[in-house]
């Protein structure tokens, strides 16, 4: 066979295509992407779908909320008698104290008080060993009996020479020799006597006695030791029935204080414990100082109290009520009740609405002044309406409310015709917050 009828193989074109599977790759990227799509179509649904759930349900539980009764405490307004005053820090001070002091030196005996009982004045509370100025005392009578016997008998003396004098038998100057001497014994005496005299007032302060009636404080010097005169300190003695009170007021507010003091010739006052919320006593102004202190622009005023139960007692804090004037009528709300919005003041007022339902609507009032926990209305609901106190941040015009508790006076108030204090506890809305949370 020639060579040249041998068939070989064709290299292949450079040009022509190869065959593989390449033409099938569009075709999987678009399914691909639709299987993508899809799946987030599908995310996107979920979450889609449990947004509005829960939106849902988050409706639904704030018409729930809202729907629910809504815990309050409430107080009444009310028409009684109310004072007008001024407020002021003050300080319970004794209307006299007296720090006892011995007057004479000596050993101290065993006392005779009881520590903290009353003592009257003039009333024997301690004594000094009396012995020593026993002694002086009877020495300084001693030297007067003696000097008495010696004027005697220059008294007698003088009488006979004076007799002869007359009868010219003894020159002038014997009978002024006798004089004189006469006239020495009767300055002796003179100073005896008062010897005798200050022997026993010496004596006598011996027995230490209440300068003023009170009560008496700890003894501060025990009994056996020795006293020294108008130095040692032994005891206290205050008095507290009466007792006074000395406050400050602004200088600005010192004129109609006096003028009310020189019309009235009395102006009562009122003091009250340390948080300002239960009246201790009533007492009287007394007077103000003659000065302002220029330093704090303040006058210092002393209120004198009865005090026949002992209620305040010396260096006791006190807030100082003082009494300007007296509204008989006056309409009264708690000033915790007082709202301020965009209508004005008002309070909430606690209601039933045509079912029979409790419901909470607004009040405008118009506030003449607040003295302390109690407002003064000009104008606002009518007497005997029942004012939220406690729990108003949450309620709205018409919605429903359950009344939780009522604010009462205050336990130790002594006078309820001048205005209630009310407390503020919140343990109940505090459970009510956490109920309605959960």
């Amino acid at each position: 066979m020639p060579i040249q009828d041998a068939t070989e193989p064709r290299p292949p074109s450079l040009g022509a295509p190869e065959p593989s599977s390449s033409h099938k790759s569009p075709v999987v990227r678009i399914l691909v992407y639709i299987v993508l799509i899809a799946l987030a179509g599908t995310v996107a649904w979920r979450v889609y779908s449990n947004q509005k759930a829960r939106q849902k349900q988050t409706a639904m539980q704030a018409a729930a909320l809202m729907s629910r009764p809504v815990p309050v405490q409430v107080a009444s307004a009310a028409r009684q008698p109310m004072p007008v005053y001024l407020t002021a820090l003050g300080t319970v001070t004794p209307n006299m104290s007296v720090t006892v002091k011995a007057r004479v030196s000596g050993e101290l005996l065993p006392v005779r008080f009881t520590e903290g009982q009353e003592v009257s004045q003039g009333q024997t509370i301690m004594v000094i060993d009396p012995k020593p100025y026993q002694a002086a005392l009877d020495q300084a009578k001693g030297t007067l009996a003696h000097d008495q016997a010696l004027l005697k008998n220059a008294q007698a003396e003088y009488a006979r020479y004076k007799a002869l004098f007359d009868a010219g038998v003894v020159s002038k100057e014997t009978l002024d020799a006798e004089q004189a001497s006469l006239g020495q014994y009767q300055g002796s005496i003179v100073a005896d006597n008062a010897a005798v005299e200050n022997a026993q007032l010496q004596l006598s302060w011996c027995y230490i006695q209440a300068p003023i009636s009170g009560k008496i404080g700890l003894r501060l010097v025990d009994p056996g030791n020795i006293i020294s005169a108008n130095t040692t300190n032994l005891v206290i003695i205050n008095q507290l029935r009466p007792i006074a009170i000395y406050f400050t007021l602004p200088e600005n507010q010192l004129p109609q204080v006096l003028a009310k003091l020189r019309n009235d010739r009395h102006v009562d006052v009122q003091a009250y414990d340390r948080a300002d919320v239960q009246k201790i006593a009533d007492g009287q102004l007394l007077a103000a100082d003659n000065q302002i202190d220029t330093t704090t622009g303040t006058a210092k005023l002393k209120a004198v109290f009865p005090n026949q139960d002992e209620s305040l007692f010396p260096n006791e804090f006190v807030n100082i009520h003082l009494v300007m004037e007296n509204r008989p009528n006056a309409l009264v709300v708690p000033t915790a009740a007082i709202q301020t919005g965009v209508q004005g003041t008002f309070v909430w007022v606690v209601e039933k609405d045509d079912k029979g339902n409790l419901v909470a609507q607004i009040a405008p009032v118009k506030v003449a002044m607040a003295e302390g926990q109690m407002s003064i209305l000009d104008s606002g609901p009518e007497p005997g309406a029942s004012i939220v106190v406690d729990g108003a941040d949450r309620l709205r015009p018409g919605g429903a409310v359950v009344v939780s508790g009522t604010h009462q006076s205050g336990g130790g108030q002594k006078n309820p015709k001048q205005g209630s204090l009310y407390n503020a506890p919140h343990a109940q809305d505090g459970n009510a917050n956490q109920k309605e949370q959960k």
